[in-house]
């Protein structure tokens, strides 16, 4: 086998690698000799079909097997031989003209991880910002748990429903004067103002009296999920059974134990502690942009392209995607194109700080256990129905690259956690707003990193945390595995329930992320 480079300029090789023929043919008569005794003919014992007639049979399909191994094995080689780090998956092709019995010719074009110094971490600094959880924050959050638990006691009689009273209907809804199907219901309870239902049926209700009966026309959304409903006007018969305002929830131990605990104390103290959680939440992601931002600053060294341009593919898709759902789409989009090179410049950050936190976890001993691993897989797999989830646990152990990108949000939670260790921190208390200012001070400063005088509407849409936009490219970063070319390059290359609730928004699609 020869191995010849044929580009090296910056992080892009080029190779032309010549297969002998001879190579391959030895390679053929491996595959013949290793089928035979599984080979079944007429007039021949099991095992004693000659080699010739096994060629004869499954010529096509040997060579080719042949022709993959051979070309996996001089990849291998290439990789080997040339201390080789592809940033992304060889382009292999097989030259035109290649048939058996000559030598085969490939081109084979890659990009190659930079080379980095682990950073000397001495004099690493960071500041944490802390927030203490005062007393009116929990007295708050307990009172809109109280709200959403409303007690509904029946009005003095001869009431008009007001927006935040509570109605219980039967109601039956038609299409042209005729019923159709799951848009009846009897005892519905129905807060007015809510917005459970579709547009205009609540506001219709408003001073309505219990006893009362009346007749509403609605307009179903456009994008209703029934498809006999969709743009379609329909009426409801509505009969009022009952009109409640809404009572006065009394906080009290009480109140408690009917959420199922002992005391109000302990209910205190329950919220208490989401409400550390969630603000520790903010100080970690305060702290982690600012890490980034300072590993951002000492560092500037060349990105592969391809990585950089997978990256802002996935910022440019987000953003497209959340143009579509803006009220002037148009001028979104507009917005989105004119700050075009601010989003690639985003990317470009994200791929070289991933590549740098990897570096750093590699020179440092930090990994994801073989048991982190599972837990993560188990975790993932719950998203999918229960007949689907061991495909997905396949799917992830065959691929390497979905293993990956798995792994990445913990193996970089894992890497800043050790610089947290190595950093000297100083802490500061401030508000919850101080707290949230710093952030997207820091957001925006990440979103535009050429122009930090600039507005940041960048910021919100693309930085969806920048140290997990660098995730997956800290995981393509650690050391490679072989990657051994597609079989094609050796070849030459329900619908909803028709009631008038209002439509539920989607659920996030499963990852990627």
């Amino acid at each position: 086998m020869q191995i010849v480079e044929t580009t090296n300029e910056g992080l892009k090789r080029a190779y032309t690698v010549t297969i002998t023929a001879t190579s391959i043919a030895a390679r053929i008569e491996g595959e013949v000799t290793k089928i035979a005794p599984q080979v079944r003919m007429p007039g021949f014992r099991p095992g004693k079909v000659p080699a010739n007639l096994v060629k004869k049979m499954h010529g096509p399909a040997i060579h080719q097997e042949a022709l993959n191994t051979s070309i996996r094995e001089a990849m291998d080689k290439l990789v080997a031989d040339h201390k080789l780090r592809p940033a992304t998956q060889p382009q292999v092709a097989l030259g035109e003209g290649y048939e058996e019995g000559k030598d085969a010719e490939l081109t084979v074009s890659l990009e190659v991880l930079p080379t980095i110094e682990a950073p000397s971490l001495e004099g690493l600094k960071l500041e944490k910002l802390t927030v203490a959880v005062a007393d009116a924050e929990v007295d708050e959050q307990l009172e809109r748990l109280a709200s959403g638990m409303k007690n509904f006691v029946d009005a003095k009689k001869g009431k008009k429903a007001e927006n935040g009273d509570q109605v219980v209907i039967d109601f039956v809804g038609k299409l042209d004067g005729v019923e159709f199907e799951g848009g009846s219901a009897q005892d519905t309870a129905l807060e007015l103002g809510a917005g459970r239902f579709i547009p205009g049926f609540e506001e219709q209700l408003v001073g309505v009296k219990a006893g009362e009966e009346k007749v509403i026309t609605v307009t179903f959304p456009a994008d209703y999920p029934a498809e006999n409903l969709k743009g379609k006007d329909a009426t409801f018969d509505i009969t009022v059974k009952a009109v409640k305002v809404a009572g006065e929830a009394k906080l009290d131990d009480d109140f408690a134990k009917n959420l199922g605990l002992e005391s109000m104390e302990q209910l205190k103290g329950l919220l208490r502690g989401q409400l550390e959680q969630e603000t520790a939440g903010l100080t970690r992601t305060q702290m982690k942009r600012q890490l980034l931002d300072v590993l951002a600053a000492g560092h500037d060294f060349d990105v592969p392209p391809s990585m950089v341009e997978a990256e802002f593919g996935q910022i440019w898709q987000q953003l497209l995607q959340e143009a579509q759902n803006e009220e002037d789409t148009e001028t979104a989009l507009k917005e989105i194109e004119a700050e075009k090179d601010d989003y690639r410049a985003i990317a470009v950050r994200r791929v070289r700080l991933g590549l740098l936190l990897s570096e750093i976890g590699q020179a440092n001993g930090v990994e994801v256990t073989a048991q982190e691993m599972q837990m993560l897989l188990a975790q993932a797999a719950q998203q999918y129905r229960p007949e689907d989830r061991q495909r997905f646990v396949e799917y992830i152990q065959q691929d390497p690259l979905a293993a990956a990108q798995l792994r990445a949000p913990l193996y970089e939670d894992k890497v800043v956690d050790f610089l947290f260790d190595k950093a000297e921190v100083t802490e500061r208390e401030v508000t919850r707003e101080e707290l949230q200012a710093a952030i997207e001070a820091e957001e925006g400063a990440a979103a535009a990193p050429a122009k930090p005088a600039k507005k940041a509407p960048a910021k919100k849409k693309a930085d969806k945390a920048e140290a997990a936009g660098a995730e997956e490219a800290a995981e393509e970063a650690k050391p490679a595995k072989k990657a051994a070319p597609k079989k094609a390059a050796a070849k030459a290359e329900g619908e909803a329930e028709a009631a008038p609730a209002k439509k539920a928004p989607a659920k996030k699609a499963a990852a990627k992320k």
